[in-house]
């Protein structure tokens, strides 16, 4: 198997690449290089009512507020700093860090972005390197708390996400329509992310196209992306069923994540005169394995009074596809090979079981504390259904699908 590029190798290219831009800049306009440092972070602590299963903001946690601890401070922490070189009036390098709970519970930063820009002209930008995916209206600011209203983005739609930047190449291009201004931009790479100890996931052939329109105070943004998955998730039951010739084979290689095709299409608009914001969107996974199929939506409104800026979020997500399966029959079977089977049959469902299906409804409030630092509150009303976890984790034997968890966050988020 091929392993898609490691991030130091990736930064070593980038580097490379920037120091023969500049050199090219040097010697053709007489200008150097233009250094910036930023960087941005969010202090958070939750707290769950939940005692059974862990909330958290993505399946890329190790541990959230709940079963683990009462009170976490992991759920939304982060930190990241950002190194944009200007290279030339046509070239351009950002170089991304964050630091956030991993699944091996440790905080090792990671490189988000890490990528060299060429504005071949003033409407079209080519890039190479690490960049984010061109997914959902937050796709480039998720990790930045800051710019966002709420304390995160709405789970159902952005926690299930095991991909948030990818290798390759994009291309972007404004264009206007009257008075619509556009920016329609498509994507080509793969990705390789850790999910805890020796075990990865890969992204191949990830292709991309999205489109954001801007008429006055309203933005629309439309993507579709699709990638070959690939992972050993679930190997070890897959080969258990394999051991049941034929019908165990088939249902191995129709769970399994290996090459399979998986789609996320999306939909989205922000309306935001200034004293108010009103948004929503909805999108819809495609995967034939055990991640399954999901359609997820949102909306969110607030309004802006002085400093403080009140808001209301409702979500949901739900399986659009099977979350159990009759698995291996158990006809016939001597005794010992029934209760085997059985077994199998049963953590096949339970594996099915993750797909979320979940509805949430939050209130929060935002206090602008000064031009670069904000203080949030939120209440999340978060209930689980259809025998799902929803986008829990860490689920003890206790838990129960259809109960609904409190949970309360309080953050400050921070650029610099």
């Amino acid at each position: 198997m091929q392993h898609p590029i490691r991030g130091h190798h990736l930064t070593a290219t980038l580097l490379a690449l920037c120091l023969a831009a500049s050199a090219h800049a040097e010697d053709g306009m007489g200008t150097s290089p233009n250094l910036s440092i930023s960087g941005f972070g969010t202090a958070g602590l939750v707290h769950s009512s939940e005692r059974h299963a862990d909330f958290t903001s993505s399946v890329l946690k190790n541990k959230g507020a709940g079963a683990s601890r009462r009170w976490s401070a992991d759920v939304d922490s982060r930190l990241g700093l950002q190194l944009d070189l200007a290279l030339h009036k046509r070239w351009s390098a950002v170089l991304q860090l964050v630091s956030e709970q991993d699944l091996d519970d440790r905080y090792r930063p990671r490189v988000e972005w890490a990528n060299v820009k060429y504005q071949a002209t003033p409407e079209l930008a080519l890039r190479i390197g690490r960049m984010a995916l061109p997914m959902f209206l937050a796709a480039e600011y998720r990790k930045v708390g800051y710019i966002y209203p709420w304390v995160r983005p709405p789970v159902e739609g952005y926690g299930a996400l095991p991909f948030t930047s990818g290798d390759g190449v994009d291309a972007s291009y404004r264009w206007g329509a009257g008075a619509v201004r556009n920016m329609s931009q498509v994507f080509y790479g793969h990705a390789d992310v850790a999910l805890g100890g020796p075990l990865r996931a890969y992204g191949r052939r990830i292709s991309g196209l999205a489109n954001t329109s801007d008429w006055g105070a309203l933005s629309v943004r439309a993507s579709l992306i699709g990638a070959e998955a690939t992972t050993a998730l679930g190997s070890e039951l897959f080969d258990a069923f394999a051991a049941f010739g034929p019908q165990g084979a088939a249902l191995g290689r129709r769970y399994a994540i290996d090459h399979k095709r998986i789609s996320v299409a999306s939909i989205g608009f922000n309306y935001d005169p200034g004293r108010w914001f009103a948004m929503a969107e909805a999108s819809r996974t495609r995967s034939q394995s055990l991640l399954g199929a999901t359609r997820a939506v949102y909306a969110s409104a607030g309004w802006r009074q002085g400093a403080f800026t009140p808001y209301v979020t409702w979500s949901r997500v739900r399986a659009a596809g099977p979350t159990s399966d009759a698995g291996l029959p158990l006809d016939g079977l001597p005794p010992a090979l029934a209760g085997q089977a059985a077994a199998l049959n049963g953590a096949l469902d339970s594996v099915l079981a993750t797909i979320p299906q979940q509805t949430s409804g939050s209130a929060g409030l935002r206090w602008d504390l000064r031009a670069n630092m904000a203080a949030k509150l939120q209440y999340d009303r978060v209930t689980p259904r259809g025998g799902s976890r929803g986008t829990l984790i860490n689920q003890t034997p206790g838990f129960a699908s259809g109960r609904t968890a409190h949970v309360v966050s309080v953050a400050l988020d921070f650029v610099y």
